[in-house]
């Protein structure tokens, strides 16, 4: 593994640490709100204005493409709200273990339905027997790692 591919996978697994904590701490805010959407407001507004600062000190994106770019990649941010909203709406009534486990399968499951066929311009990753039994595993997992709970909220 080169350093660039090293350096990319402690970013990511930093970045897949963060999720559940996010998912927890806006969950959280919508308790105390009363108001999941509210909590995902808050957060949308937080971290645009984080995108937008990070943006003033990186490169700056050619916008006039966005008049060229198939409508299908704007879904992007439809999937980012209802990821969020559903968390925050989900994690108090499930628990953050539940909610989060469904949401890693369903994000492998979908990550090996868009390598297989190279959708949204990724690149070809067939899906393999090898890597059938590895998501079957990860389904029994999830099952075996799930946990009934008596929900805080009603």
């Amino acid at each position: 593994m080169s350093v660039s591919q090293f350096v990319l996978s402690g970013l990511m697994l930093l970045a897949g640490i963060g999720i559940p904590v996010m998912a927890a701490l806006n969950a959280g805010l919508g308790v105390r709100l009363e108001s999941a959407m509210g909590a995902v407001v808050i957060l949308c507004c937080v971290a645009l204005s984080l995108a937008c600062l990070t943006l003033v000190f990186t490169a700056r994106p050619d916008f006039r493409m966005l008049a060229t770019t198939p409508p299908v990649y704007f879904l992007a941010g439809f999937l980012f709200i209802f990821y969020i909203a559903g968390i925050t709406f989900a994690a108090p009534r499930i628990g953050l273990a539940n909610a989060v486990f469904l949401v890693l399968l369903g994000q492998l499951i979908s990550a090996a339905v868009i390598d297989h066929f190279g959708l949204f311009g990724a690149p070809v990753s067939p899906v393999t027997q090898k890597r059938l039994l590895g998501l079957a595993f990860m389904v029994v997992g999830v099952y075996l790692a799930r946990k009934e709970i008596i929900p805080a909220l009603s």
